[in-house]
């Protein structure tokens, strides 16, 4: 913004909403491990400023009347980006205006006006003392990508020196490393995964629908969707116990009951990224059980039992140091395949 605006970049920033909102939905570049990425909300308003900055650039009676760009075309815009091929219409048809307007109530007009499947931002937030910023906005956005880029592409380069090592020690401190209150969140769920898939496959169980039937099975851990979702959903579940995960932060204990209700109060496993003891986390947790019963106890009973079990950073740790060699190139392996899987790695950069 300085080379853009010289002196004037802080008087633009705080009058313009629109690079506000922005900066507000960055946060996640700079390892802030609470922070949603939010590429559908960014890609949409880049997808609109792309085609924008070659049309209407300092032209604002010729914008007046224009009426929009086609959704799909937006849409082919903002797949093509980098995280962007599995991106859905949400960001366009509601979502950034709702956001937009919960982080600065009051804000007269939707930041993105829809015609009848044709979208275009409000003027409003084109212009500040009658600079047309769109071009600032773009290249913000540009560099977000290009910084997300490098951010992930790190893990990757830290995991290829994993596999290079020879010496399993320090592969297994290595991983151990990785397990930080402040990690990602994306990043602490699929690593947790990776060690609680290779731990349990260690451990065997018989079953059978007769005495005759019973036999022997392993333990087999499956992540049931897309990492750090906000999709309710629980995010992990094995088979053939029928355990469910559920990977957060000690950060509000009312989530928890949250996602307890979600599934209609079957016991979940809370995979917890914290270096507390569990004990004492799940002392926390009743009494904050016990706080909202206010003494009703089937409420506690409800909460209470389920709750099947708590794992924290320090569980991990320990799993990870007595897994065999073979399991810690399990876990490095799944790492880097579920890692790519969930920043579409491979299919971004063919």
């Amino acid at each position: 913004m300085c080379d853009d605006y010289g002196k004037k970049y802080q008087s633009i920033f705080d009058n313009s909403l629109l690079i506000q909102y922005l900066d507000k939905k960055m946060g996640a570049v700079h390892g802030d491990s609470k922070k949603r990425r939010s590429l559908g909300n960014i890609y949409a308003i880049y997808s609109i400023l792309h085609y924008y900055k070659d049309d209407f650039y300092q032209q604002p009676d010729k914008y007046r009347s224009f009426d929009g760009y086609d959704y799909m075309k937006l849409f082919a815009c903002y797949r093509g980006l980098y995280g962007g091929s599995k991106l859905q219409n949400h960001a366009l048809n509601s979502r950034v205006n709702g956001e937009f307007r919960n982080k600065f109530p009051n804000s007269v007009n939707d930041l993105i006006i829809a015609n009848n499947g044709k979208y275009l931002i409000h003027i409003d937030y084109l212009y500040v003392d009658n600079y047309d910023i769109s071009k600032t906005c773009y290249r913000i956005i540009l560099k977000y990508a290009e910084l997300l880029i490098e951010k992930d592409h790190a893990l990757l380069s830290l995991l290829d020196q994993l596999n290079r090592l020879t010496d399993y020690k320090e592969k297994k401190q290595r991983l151990s490393d990785f397990l930080t209150e402040d990690a990602e969140a994306r990043i602490f769920e699929i690593i947790s995964y990776a060690i609680l898939k290779n731990h349990y496959n260690n451990t065997k169980v018989y079953f059978g629908l007769t005495r005759e039937s019973i036999q022997e099975e392993q333990l087999q851990l499956y992540k049931t969707g897309r990492t750090n979702a906000n999709d309710g959903g629980i995010d992990f579940v094995m088979r053939p116990i029928g355990r469910f995960f559920q990977v957060t932060e000690v950060n509000s204990y009312d989530k928890y009951l949250l996602d307890i209700d979600k599934v209609l109060h079957f016991p979940v496993t809370f995979v917890i990224k914290t270096k507390q003891k569990k004990e004492n986390v799940l002392k926390d947790i009743e009494n904050y059980i016990n706080m909202r019963a206010n003494g009703m106890k089937i409420i506690e009973s409800r909460y209470r039992n389920a709750i099947e079990e708590i794992i924290t950073i320090n569980e991990l740790v320990a799993w990870i140091c007595d897994l065999s060699n073979h399991n810690i190139d399990g876990i490095i392996r799944d790492i880097d395949i579920y890692y790519k899987l969930e920043m579409n790695i491979e299919s971004e950069t063919e």
